[in-house]
């Protein structure tokens, strides 16, 4: 069985690596650093199959997907896992670029791989499809704006892919993780800032890398019969806010 992971060189990317690699499958790593690529292969060996893709790129996509041959092209999952958010303010005072940035990655790419992947998938009649959202694709928070936008639309789009494959023996899944510390995640979403990303996670028992790629392990090893549509997990410690209400002075 041969998995296909995107945004592969860290945080969720490669603890979902580790894990399917330590389960005894084939795992090719798609991200766009060659090094952390690298390093990952070191560490897990020839069943690990370190693949330089830029998800926002379709020629590279293109490129990378025919450098694919022989057992590694048969895609049995695909985990759209490549993704990011940038900056906190509010729709406002956004940086637009920011803004396109997010769209490109979170949508765009993850639509594109999925179309180029999907085809021989349903040629078998088998596969499955796990896509990596967030809990801000259903619960609003302040500077969420097209983060949490495009994240329904990865949920949106993993409920539609269902439609469209009924009839198929093809399964997809979304997991929705709230908040997860060990990633890159706020430091690329502060560009850097180490400390406004330390303090995300400041005192907080959150989620870890691992416990995403145990959940991806076990969707993936379900029964063939059964399709969990989407998987929301957070934290004891997260929970929900109550409706914010403004007064008048």
């Amino acid at each position: 069985m041969t998995i296909f992971i995107t945004g592969a060189s860290a945080g969720f990317g490669a603890a979902m690596c580790r894990r399917f690699i330590h389960a005894g499958y084939r795992v090719i790593g798609a991200a766009r650093r060659a090094d952390k690529l690298a390093d990952l292969q070191n560490e897990l060996g020839n069943s690990f199959l370190p693949l330089v893709m830029d998800a926002t790129d379709k020629n590279s996509v293109d490129t990378a997907l025919s450098n694919l041959h022989g057992e590694w092209a048969e895609i049995d999952l695909l985990v759209n896992n490549a993704g990011l958010a940038l900056g906190l303010a509010p729709s406002q005072e956004a940086d637009f670029a920011d803004w396109e940035t997010m769209i490109h990655t979170n949508i765009l790419g993850l639509v594109y791989i999925t179309r180029q992947i999907l085809p021989r998938m349903v040629a078998r009649n088998a596969g499955y499809i796990i896509n990596i959202g967030s809990i801000a694709g259903t619960w609003p928070y302040r500077g969420g704006n097209v983060y949490g936008a495009s994240k329904a639309f990865v949920r949106q789009f993993s409920l539609n892919l269902r439609t469209d494959l009924a009839g198929t023996k093809i399964r997809v899944s979304n997991i929705e993780p709230g908040l997860c510390g060990d990633t890159e995640f706020s430091q690329i979403r502060f560009k850097g800032n180490t400390e406004q990303a330390a303090a995300v996670y400041q005192n907080v028992d959150y989620l870890r890398p691992e416990d995403i790629a145990d959940t991806a392990l076990w969707l993936y090893q379900t029964p063939p019969h059964m399709n969990v549509n989407t998987i929301e997990i957070m934290p004891v410690a997260q929970s929900y806010a109550g409706m914010n209400v403004c007064r008048n002075e």
